[in-house]
């Protein structure tokens, strides 16, 4: 049985069967879709129908997926975005980001990794980073349980409270379980727009995180490091109660 409809959605992507695919898997997954093909068709539409996010494809023909995105963010819309490219260097996913994009993802892609992607911006631009986010249970974390209303975690009688960069990041990582999370988007997650900060400075802090969680921080079970990318969150199952 499909899922009630939560969010409206833009897929904008020039490729008919990508496009077509997409939209068939969102709409299973109970969101309400326009599909389009250019940005031209999105710029021109969007005051009148307004998404709560949008796919948009970097290759488009005519105005680019980066060029919408910048032109958007230059204008004050702040509606979340999620590009897609068949670029995957470093550089191209910073300057999406640079231009205002909420996440960036190469193809070829899973639809399922998209899922999680999009339903985790739409988790955190919904609030201000660093502060609560509804969830209606607690997340095992190794020995702890993750109380994201509370920001904190708990053992037993034990509460360990977080600082506010720890929680974003934790909340963003444990909101998508098995999925591999840039440093880039960590980095959106768990900081003001307007703060200057390096990229090393998430592998500081998930350090400090993997310092209270990880019976071994040098060999890491649960924020496990994706070379080259980020981090991943693998989740408590069986094995850890043996």
């Amino acid at each position: 049985m499909n899922e009630p409809i939560r969010y409206h959605l833009y897929v904008v992507e020039d490729d008919p069967a990508l496009r077509d695919m997409l939209s068939s898997y969102f709409r299973k997954h109970g969101f309400a879709v326009t599909a389009m093909r250019s940005a031209e068709d999105m710029l021109h539409r969007i005051d009148r129908l307004r998404p709560d996010l949008i796919v948009l494809d970097v290759g488009l023909p005519g105005i680019n997926g980066l060029q919408a995105c910048q032109k958007m963010r230059a204008n004050g819309d702040r509606i979340p975005i999620v590009l897609l490219t068949a670029r995957s260097e470093e550089i191209d996913r910073v300057l999406g980001l640079e231009m205002g994009a909420d996440d960036y993802l190469g193809k070829p892609f899973s639809a399922r990794e998209l899922l999680a992607r999009v339903n985790a911006v739409l988790r955190r631009t919904s609030f201000v980073p660093g502060t609560p986010q509804d969830r209606a249970e607690s997340v095992r974390v190794g020995d702890y349980r993750f109380d994201a209303a509370a920001r904190c975690l708990r053992r037993g009688d034990e509460v360990r409270m977080l600082r506010t960069v720890e929680y974003a990041l934790l909340a963003e990582l444990t909101a998508s379980p098995g999925v591999a999370i840039s440093r880039e988007r960590l980095l959106a997650a768990s900081h003001k727009r307007q703060d200057t900060v390096l990229l090393r400075a998430i592998d500081a802090a998930i350090m400090r995180l993997r310092k209270v969680i990880e019976p071994d921080p040098a060999e890491p079970r649960y924020i496990q490091t994706v070379r080259g990318h980020g981090y991943v969150f693998v989740p408590f199952d069986s094995r850890d109660a043996a």
